[in-house]
């Protein structure tokens, strides 16, 4: 049952204890019921909004990946290879963290998504013992 549905049922219930409309405690029913009324009726807009927009997001996101496939020859599968493993690391600059993949870890630089800080990655010698960084290798 729809929230405006629920509030039609609430105002027929008030209507059927015979309440007077002329009467305090009537009159802040009735503007209850009202406020209530407005009220699903936003919500009730908010969601056929939001159903009209995830459909559209549907459709880009639909029309984005033939063109990937297109134009990078790639395809999903190649987009989110979740058998690399991910790496974390926090910008000296703007403190915000970031994911990056092997090959961006590779790389040894980026900048930041967030501020546009030009970051390095050095791994020659990280003193680490667990890790699969460069220092091991000579």
């Amino acid at each position: 049952m729809r929230i405006s549905e629920k509030v039609s049922y609430l105002k027929g219930l008030i209507e059927g204890l015979g309440i007077n409309e002329d009467t305090n405690e009537g009159k802040i029913y009735n503007s209850i019921i009202d406020i209530l009324g407005d009220i699903a009726g936003s919500i009730d807009n908010l969601e056929e909004e939001t159903t009209d927009i995830v459909d559209l997001i549907d459709i880009i996101d639909e029309d984005l990946g033939i063109l990937e496939e297109e134009v990078y020859d790639i395809d999903d599968e190649d987009l989110f290879d979740f058998d690399d493993e991910l790496y974390e690391v926090i910008c000296p600059s703007c403190e915000e963290e970031i994911i990056l993949d092997p090959q961006s870890f590779d790389d040894g630089e980026m900048l930041c998504p967030s501020c546009g800080q030009h970051l390095e990655f050095d791994f020659d010698d990280c003193g680490c013992d667990e890790c699969e960084c460069h220092h091991d290798e000579e």
